[in-house]
C-alpha cells in the first residue's frame, strides 16, 4: 500500500515530460514519471534512430584465461549478435603479454558477428580494477563512438558500467534477459517475479550489462582462420592513469580448487540453513565431488559463516542456469530463486513439506537431508 501511495504522490506532483513503460510510449494512459520513484520503475531514454548501430563489449582480463575467452563472455557476444545481426560487434580486451595477445586472437573468431578486436597492451588493466577501466571505457567510446557497450552481469560489470555511464553521463540498463529490439529490453524487477519493459532512448551511447544465462552460446571456431576479425591496438596516448588514484590493487585471495566454476557449471548442489555447520557442509562437498558439480549456498548459510560468500546463489550472489540444480535444506527464499530459476532441472531436498522450494522444483522429495546425502555418496559411482 505504501508504494501505491508513493507512485500516486509522484504522478501527481510530477510535471517533467518521460518517456513511460510501454513498447510504445505515445500510446500509453499512464502521466509521466519523474522523480525518487523513477529509479525503481527502470529510466527510459530516447536515442536518435537513425544513428547507426555499433556495439563494444568488454572483457577485463578475468574473463579470458590461458588464451581463451571464458564461456560465460561468449553469451555477451551473442546477446551483442541480437542487437545487430550483421557483422558489428567490436570486443575490448585489456591486460597485457602473451595470455593477452592469445585471447584477442581467439576472440577475433569465436563468433561470426565480431568486426573487430580492440586490445589496450597495459600493466594497470591487468587488474579489474573499476575507476581504471571506467577510465578505459569511456576513452574507448570517445574514439569510437559506439551505440551501445554490453558485459555480462557479474561483480565486475556491475562495479564498471555505472561509473563508466556516469563519465558519459547516461543511464544504464542492468540484467538484460531479452533483446526485443536495438533499444527495447526485458529485465526482471521484483527478485524475478516480474519482467519489466524498458525502451532506451537517450542521446548517448546504450550501456548494458546482460544476464549470461539467458543468451544462449555462440559455438566458438578456432580453426576458420579466414573470418578472423581484425586486431588493433587501443591508442593509450591520452589515458592518464595518473589521474585515477582512487584505488590500487592489492592481492588475491582464492581457494584452490578441482570443482568446476559456480557460474558456469552444468551441475550445482546448494545447502541452505538446514545443513547447520561448516562441518555438515564438507557431506555436500563429498556429493560434488561424485557428480562432478560446483558448490552452492544459500545467503542465509553464507551469513551465518557456513561457507565463503563466493559460492553465494541468489539476487544478491551468482545467477546460474545448470543442467541440474540440487538444493538441499533450502526453503526457497524470493532472493535465492532469483538467482537460479533459470536452471533446466531443479531437485530439492528438504523435510518441510510446505518450502517454497517445492513450487518451482521438477522433482522434489520430503526426507532428512542428513539420510538422502550419505546415502547419495554411497550409491553414486565416483565421477570418471
Amino acid at each position: 500500500m505504501a508504494a501505491i501511495a508513493m507512485l500516486k504522490r509522484c504522478l501527481l506532483r510530477n510535471r517533467h515530460p518521460f518517456s513511460a513503460l510501454s513498447p510504445s510510449p505515445s500510446s500509453s494512459p499512464f502521466p509521466p514519471i519523474r522523480g525518487s520513484l523513477s529509479r525503481f520503475v527502470s529510466l527510459l531514454f530516447r536515442v536518435p534512430m537513425s544513428s547507426g548501430i555499433r556495439l563494444v563489449l568488454i572483457l577485463y582480463p578475468a574473463e579470458h584465461e590461458g588464451g581463451l575467452v571464458k564461456q560465460s563472455s561468449l553469451s555477451a557476444i551473442a546477446a551483442a549478435a541480437v542487437v545487430k545481426k550483421e557483422k558489428s560487434v567490436t570486443v575490448l580486451l585489456g591486460g597485457s603479454g602473451l595470455a593477452l595477445r592469445k585471447a584477442a586472437s581467439h576472440a577475433a573468431s569465436c563468433h561470426p558477428s565480431v568486426s573487430q578486436v580492440l586490445v589496450a597492451d597495459a600493466d594497470i588493466l591487468v587488474h579489474p580494477l573499476a575507476e581504471t577501466w571506467a577510465e578505459l571505457v569511456n576513452l574507448v567510446q570517445h574514439q569510437g563512438n559506439y551505440s551501445h557497450i554490453i558485459t555480462t552481469s557479474n561483480s565486475f560489470g556491475k562495479n564498471v558500467l555505472p561509473r563508466a555511464a556516469a563519465l558519459l553521463d547516461v543511464s544504464p540498463v542492468t540484467d538484460v534477459v531479452e533483446i526485443a529490439e536495438p533499444h527495447l529490453f526485458i529485465r526482471p524487477i521484483y527478485a524475478g517475479n516480474a519482467l519489466c519493459t524498458v525502451r532506451y532512448a537517450g542521446k548517448g551511447p546504450c550501456l548494458m550489462t546482460i544476464r549470461s544465462t539467458s543468451f544462449t552460446l555462440p559455438s566458438c571456431s578456432t580453426e576458420t582462420k579466414s573470418d578472423e576479425a581484425p586486431i588493433s591496438q587501443v591508442d593509450l596516448s591520452s589515458f592518464d592513469v595518473g589521474s585515477i588514484p582512487k584505488s590500487r590493487w592489492l592481492k588475491l585471495v582464492s581457494q584452490e580448487s578441482e570443482r568446476p566454476d559456480l557460474g558456469n557449471a552444468s551441475i550445482v548442489v546448494t545447502g541452505g540453513r538446514g545443513l547447520k555447520s561448516a562441518e555438515n557442509f564438507k557431506l555436500l562437498e563429498k556429493l560434488a565431488e561424485k557428480l562432478g558439480a560446483a558448490v552452492g549456498a544459500t545467503r542465509a548459510a553464507v551469513d551465518a559463516g557456513f561457507v565463503p560468500n563466493d559460492l553465494q546463489v541468489g539476487q544478491t550472489g551468482k545467477i546460474v542456469a545448470p543442467e541440474l540444480y540440487m538444493a538441499f535444506g533450502v526453503s526457497g527464499a524470493i532472493q535465492h530463486l532469483a538467482g537460479m530459476r533459470d536452471s533446466k532441472v531443479i531437485v530439492a531436498i528438504n523435510k518441510d513439506a510446505d518450502a517454497p522450494i517445492f513450487q518451482v522444483a521438477d522433482y522434489g522429495l520430503v526426507a532428512d537431508l542428513f539420510e538422502v546425502i550419505p546415502e547419495l555418496i554411497e550409491k553414486l559411482p565416483d565421477k570418471k
